[in-house]
C-alpha cells in the first residue's frame, strides 16, 4: 500500500506545479496562486456629491432614483438621479416661521410627505410643482409614515399608516385628481386606528412598516422609543381599499406582542434589506437603546414575522449617553451605524466593527442617513455636504465568516467562484469532520481539496478508517482528468485491492452479512462504472491477479463479463462443470469464435443443448468450423447421440442451404454409417447436376461402396456418366433398376443399345427368361431380334421368338416402302424447282413515265433507278444514301471500295499512242471488270427494299431524330 501511495504522490507531483516566481499566499500546497496585483476596493466605496447648497440642508429623502431635498426654510429640490442635471426646485409658500421637521418619500417616489414643526403637513406630487396643504393632518406631529407597497400607484397612495408624536396611528389616502389639479383634497379620509403606548404611556411611533404575507395575511410592524409592536391579521379578498382597520381592531382590547428593551436612546429607527428582484425584504435592523436587535423576516409563521433574532451590542467606542448613533442602513451582510462625526459598519454575522469612515469637520456635522431600496445606493448629509455610498461585492469576505463559524454549506456557497478560496473551506471542513470522527464525510471534502494526497492518505490509514480512506479514494478519482491515467491506474489499483480485503473480512463474520451485500454492490458499481472502464480494460490482467490472489472466483467472474471478457467466464464454468451456464453465456452474447473453441467440450455433455444453440445462432456460424467437434463426438458415441450431429447437418443444408462440400461429404458419412434410408432420398434430391452437386462424387461412391449400398452407387455412377457401370451394378440389384440406367444417354443410340444387349445377355444367360427377353425388345427400339438371337442357346425352338420375327420382317417393309415415297416425293420437289428458274428468268417489270422515287419524290427515269418486286422504286443515289448508314462496318469499307475501283474504270487513258489492238483487249478487259463491280454494287444496296426488307425492322427503336441533333432541331421548331 505504502509504495502505491508514493507512486501516485510522484505522478501527482508531476502534474500539479506551481511556479517559482509567485507565491502561495494562504493555501499550503494548494496549486492555487492567488497574487494580488492591485489594491482591492473597499465594500463601502464613498463619493462626495459635486453639490454646494445655497441653503443649509435641513432634510434629504431618496427613493427609486428620486432625491427630494429641504433647503433653507421655504426651498424644496428634487433631482431625478437618472437626469442630475435637470433639478427641480419648488417653493413651499409658507410665510410664517414653520420648518420643516420630517418628510416621506414613498416606494415609487412618486408622493412627497412633508412634515412641519408646527403639527402641519404638506403633500407633494412628482408630477405637480405646487404643494398642497393636507387640512385632515393638521394638529398632529408626523413622526412615520407606513406606505402601501401593495396598492399604492403614482396618483393614489392606497390605505397608509401615519405615525405620530403622540402614539396615535391613523390610517389615510392621498388621491390626485386626474382632472384639474387640486379641484378636491388631497386627503380622502384620515382616522386614528390604534395608540402605541409604553409603561409611561403614549410614545411617539418611530417607525411603521407594513408587509404582506401568504394568504392575503398582513403584518404590520411599528416602534416605539423601547418597543417593536407587531400587529397580524388578514384582509378579506376585495376589500384591500378599505385599508388595516380590522387588524388594528382585533387588538382593541388587549396589546399585541412586541419585544421591549430597557435603554432608551430617545428615539429608535428600523431598517430592512430587500434582496434585489424581490418585492419583500429578507432581514430587519432595529436601533434602540440597548444595542441593534437583528433578525429575518419569515413571512410563513402565524403570529409573529420576526425569525432567528438576536441583538448585536453598541461597539465599545459608542456611549449612548455621549455620543448615541443617529441613524441605522441595512445591507445583505452589514448595518451602517451614523454617529455625528463616523460611520460604523457592523457585520450581522458575527457582531464585528469591518468598516469605519471618519469625517473631517469642516464638513459640519453628520445628520441624516438613508438607503435608496432599489438601486442599494446610501445617501449621507451635513448641513453642508451630501454623500453617497456605493456598496461593492458585500459579500467577498462572508465565506471566511461562514466558515469560523463552522458553516461550511453558506460558506462554500459564497466562494464557489474562488476556488482558491473554496479550497480553504473545504480544507477547514475536512479537518472539522476528522476531528469530530465523521471520517466519511471527512474523506468527501478532503478529496475536493488540492492538499497532498500522500498526507491525507496516512491520516486515514493511521486512525485505521479503511472505508474513509475508500471513499477518499473514489472521490478523487472522480475528480481526476482523462489525461492523468498513472494516477486513475493507480487509485483504481489500490481500491480494487482495498474492496478486495473489506470484503473478505466481512465475508467471514455472519452478524455482518448486511453491510457485506452492501459493499459488494458498490465494489460492482465500482468495476462497472463507465468512468473506469478503459482504465480496468488496460489494465485487467492486474485486476485478475488481484482477483485470482484473494480467491474471490466469483467476483472475477463478474469482471470479466464487465469486460466482456466472456472466453474466461465460459472456461470458468467449463472448469466447474457448470456446462448449462457455460452454455447460457455463449447464447447470450453470440459470439462465434467462443462457440468454435468450446463447443468440442460442451457437446461432449449436453449434445443437445449445444445442437439447439447452434441452430439458434443460424447462419452466424460456419459449420464447417463445427465438424472437428461432431466427429470427436461421434465417434465417441452412440447411435442416437449422432442424431443430434445429423441433425445439425440436416438443418445447415436444407434450412441454411449450405454448399460447402465438406459439410455435404460429412453429412453422407453420417448417412452411409447410421441411415442408409436417408441416404438414397439425399442423393436423389440433389439431383444428377454434377454442377450443381455439392457433396464429392467419388468420395461418395467410395463411401457407399464400403458400406454395400449398391442402390446409391448405381445413382452416382448414373450422375457420373458412368451408364455401363451402372447397368453392371444394376443388374447385381434388380433387372428394373437396370433399364431405368440403359435409357439415360438418350443422345448416344449406340451405346443405349449396347447397355439393352448387356441387360438381354443377363436375362437370357443368367436368369434364363425368354419372355424377358421379348420385353426387353419392346423396351428398347434399338433391339432387334437379330441382336439378341446369338445370346440364346441352340436347343431353343423359334416357338418362343416366332412373332418377334415376323414383326421384325414387317418392320423392314414398311421401312423399304417408306424410303420409295421419299424418293418420289424428292424427284417431284427438283422438278418444281427447276419451272419456277425458268419463270423467273424471264420475269419483268414495267415503269411508267410519271414514276416517282419513294425516297426524293422526283421523277424517276431521270436518273439510274431500282425495281423492287414489292412495287418501290428508288434513284440508285437515293437508294445508296438511305441504306450506307444502316449497314455493318465491313460492308460499308466494302461498298466504299467498290466504289473507288468503279471510279477508276471510268476514266479515260491518258496515251494517245496506244496501238488499237492492245486498246480494244484493254476496253474488253475494262467492260468486263466494269460489269462485275457494277454487280457487287448491287448485291450490297440492293439486297432488299429499303422500306419492306430487314433494315426498316432492325430501325424500329431507332429515334426520329438524332441524338447529337437533338438541341438544333428542337431550337429550329421555336
Amino acid at each position: 500500500m505504502a509504495s502505491i501511495l508514493d507512486e501516485y504522490e510522484d505522478s501527482l507531483h508531476r502534474s500539479v506545479s506551481v511556479p517559482q516566481s509567485r507565491a502561495s499566499v494562504g493555501i499550503p500546497h494548494s496549486g492555487y496562486v492567488n497574487a494580488r496585483l492591485e489594491k482591492e476596493t473597499p465594500i463601502f466605496n464613498k463619493q462626495r456629491i459635486d453639490f454646494s447648497p445655497p441653503e443649509k440642508i435641513n432634510s434629504l429623502v431618496v427613493s427609486s432614483n428620486q432625491l427630494c431635498m429641504s433647503l433653507g426654510k421655504d426651498t424644496l429640490l428634487r433631482i431625478d438621479l437618472g437626469k442630475p442635471d435637470e433639478p427641480n426646485q419648488v417653493e413651499l409658500g409658507r410665510k410664517d416661521e414653520a420648518k420643516v421637521y420630517k418628510m416621506f418619500l414613498d416606494h415609487t417616489g412618486s408622493h412627497l410627505l412633508i412634515a412641519l414643526n408646527t403639527s402641519e403637513c404638506l403633500y407633494l406630487n412628482r408630477s405637480v410643482q405646487k404643494v398642497r396643504a393636507l387640512s385632515r393632518w393638521k394638529g398632529h406631529l408626523i413622526e412615520s409614515v407606513g406606505w402601501n407597497k401593495f396598492l399604492g400607484s403614482e396618483t393614489n397612495t392606497g390605505p397608509i399608516l401615519v405615525g405620530t408624536s403622540q402614539g396615535q396611528i391613523y390610517e389615510a389616502e392621498i388621491s390626485v385628481s386626474e382632472g384639474s389639479l387640486f379641484s378636491t383634497n388631497p386627503d380622502q379620509y384620515f382616522r386614528q386606528v390604534y395608540t402605541l403606548e409604553e409603561e409611561s404611556g403614549p410614545a411617539p411611533v418611530c417607525c411603521l412598516e407594513i408587509e404582506r404575507g401568504l394568504e392575503g395575511k398582513f403584518f404590520i410592524i411599528a416602534t416605539t422609543r423601547k418597543r417593536l409592536f407587531q400587529f397580524v391579521g388578514k384582509v378579506p379578498e376585495g376589500t384591500e381599499q378599505q385599508g388595516f382597520s380590522s387588524i388594528f381592531a382585533v387588538h382593541a382590547d388587549h396589546l399585541p406582542s412586541f419585544r421591549e428593551f430597557p435603554a432608551n436612546l430617545g428615539f429608535s429607527e428600523i431598517a430592512f434589506y430587500t434582496p434585489k428582484l424581490r418585492s419583500s425584504p429578507r432581514s430587519f435592523a432595529w436601533m434602540m437603546g440597548n444595542g441593534v436587535l437583528y433578525g429575518t423576516l419569515d413571512y410563513n409563521r402565524p403570529d409573529s414575522i420576526l425569525s432567528d433574532e438576536r441583538v448585536w451590542v453598541y461597539p465599545p467606542d459608542i456611549d449612548i449617553t455621549v455620543n448615541k448613533p443617529i441613524s441605522i442602513v441595512l445591507t445583505q451582510f452589514h448595518f451602517l451605524l451614523l454617529l455625528s462625526d463616523r460611520v460604523k459598519a457592523v457585520c450581522t454575522l458575527n457582531g464585528q466593527v469591518v468598516f469605519q469612515d471618519l469625517f473631517l469637520e469642516k464638513f459640519g456635522l453628520l445628520t441624516r442617513m438613508i438607503k435608496d431600496p432599489t438601486v442599494q445606493q446610501i445617501w449621507i448629509h451635513t448641513e453642508k455636504v451630501v454623500f453617497r455610498y456605493h456598496v461593492q461585492r458585500e459579500s467577498r469576505d462572508v465565506w471566511k465568516m461562514y466558515m469560523n463559524m463552522n458553516k461550511f454549506d453558506l460558506a462554500k456557497e459564497y466562494c464557489k467562484d474562488r476556488p482558491e478560496c473554496l479550497d480553504i473551506v473545504l480544507a477547514k471542513e475536512a479537518e472539522h469532520c476528522f476531528q469530530n470522527k465523521r471520517y466519511l464525510d471527512s474523506a468527501k471534502c478532503y478529496a475536493l481539496t488540492q492538499n497532498y494526497f500522500e498526507e491525507i492518505a496516512l491520516k486515514f490509514i493511521e486512525a485505521k478508517q479503511e472505508e474513509a480512506l475508500m471513499e477518499f479514494l473514489i472521490k478523487k478519482l472522480s475528480n481526476l482528468k482523462p489525461s492523468e491515467k498513472t494516477q486513475t491506474t493507480l487509485l483504481t489499483t489500490w481500491l480494487t485491492e482495498l474492496y478486495l480485503n473489506w470484503l473478505g473480512i466481512l465475508q467471514g463474520d455472519p452478524s455482518q452479512r448486511t453491510l457485506y451485500l452492501d459493499t459488494r454492490e458498490k465494489f460492482r458499481n465500482f468495476l462497472a462504472s463507465p468512468k473506469n472502464k478503459d482504465c480496468l480494460f488496460n489494465n485487467r490482467a492486474s485486476i485478475y491477479e488481484l482477483l485470482a490472489s484473494h480467491g474471490d472466483t466469483e467476483h472475477m467472474v463478474y469482471f470479466a463479463v464487465i469486460m466482456q471478457d466472456y472466453e474466461r467466464v465460459v472456461a470458468h464454468h467449463c472448469q466447474h462443470d457448470e456446462y448449462d451456464e457455460a452454455l447460457n453465456v455463449l447464447s447470450r452474447h453470440r459470439d462465434e469464435k467462443l462457440f468454435y473453441k468450446f463447443s468440442p467440450v460442451l457437446i461432449q455433455h449436453i449434445p443437445k443443448k449445444v445442437v439447439d444453440a447452434w441452430i439458434s445462432m443460424g447462419s452466424r456460424l460456419d459449420a464447417r468450423n463445427l465438424i472437428p467437434a461432431l466427429v470427436n463426438y461421434s465417434q465417441s458415441a452412440s447411435t442416437q447421440q449422432i442424431n443430434e450431429a445429423i441433425r445439425y447437418m440436416e438443418f445447415c443444408v436444407y434450412q441454411l442451404e449450405e454448399t460447402q462440400q465438406a459439410i455435404h461429404n460429412y453429412l453422407l458419412s453420417l448417412y452411409a454409417l447410421c441411415r442408409p434410408d436417408s441416404l438414397l432420398s439425399y442423393l436423389e434430391q440433389a439431383g444428377t447436376n454434377p454442377n450443381r452437386i455439392h457433396y464429392d462424387l467419388k468420395y461418395a461412391l467410395r463411401l457407399c461402396a464400403e458400406h454395400g449400398h449398391h442402390r446409391a452407387c448405381v445413382h452416382i455412377y448414373k450422375v457420373m456418366e458412368l451408364y455401363e457401370e451402372a447397368v453392371d451394378l444394376a443388374l447385381q440389384v434388380d433387372v428394373d433398376l437396370a433399364k431405368s440406367c440403359a435409357d439415360l444417354p438418350e443422345d448416344d443410340e449406340e451405346l443405349r443399345k449396347k447397355l439393352w444387349l448387356k441387360i438381354a445377355r443377363h436375362v437370357v444367360q443368367e436368369e434364363k427368361d425368354v419372355k424377358k427377353a421379348m420385353a426387353c425388345l419392346s423396351s428398347c427400339a434399338l433391339l432387334k431380334i437379330e441382336d439378341v438371337l446369338p445370346f440364346f442357346p441352340d436347343f431353343v425352338t423359334i416357338d418362343h421368338f416366332k412373332e418377334a420375327i415376323c414383326n421384325s420382317l414387317e418392320d423392314y417393309n414398311k421401312h423399304i416402302e417408306e424410303l420409295k415415297r421419299e424418293m418420289e416425293e424428292a424427284t417431284q420437289s427438283a422438278k418444281r424447282i427447276r419451272e419456277d428458274i425458268q419463270e423467273m428468268r424471264n420475269k419483268y417489270g414495267s415503269v411508267e413515265p410519271q414514276e416517282k422515287c419513294a425516297a426524293c419524290d422526283f421523277p424517276l427515269l431521270n436518273r439510274p433507278f431500282y425495281l423492287f418486286l414489292c412495287g418501290h422504286m428508288f434513284h440508285y443515289d437515293c437508294l445508296l444514301q438511305a441504306v450506307f448508314p444502316n449497314l455493318p462496318a465491313y460492308k460499308q469499307a466494302k461498298l466504299e471500295d467498290l466504289q473507288k475501283k468503279l471510279a477508276a474504270t471510268s476514266q479515260p487513258s491518258k496515251s494517245h499512242h496506244r496501238p488499237k489492238d492492245a486498246d480494244t483487249i484493254s476496253l474488253g478487259k475494262g467492260q468486263q471488270s466494269r460489269e462485275q463491280i457494277k454487280a457487287d454494287i448491287d448485291d450490297i444496296v440492293a439486297a432488299e427494299c429499303v422500306y419492306c426488307g430487314e433494315l426498316m425492322i432492325r430501325s424500329i427503336d431507332k429515334p426520329f431524330i438524332d441524338p447529337q441533333k437533338y438541341e438544333e432541331e428542337m431550337q429550329s421548331w421555336l
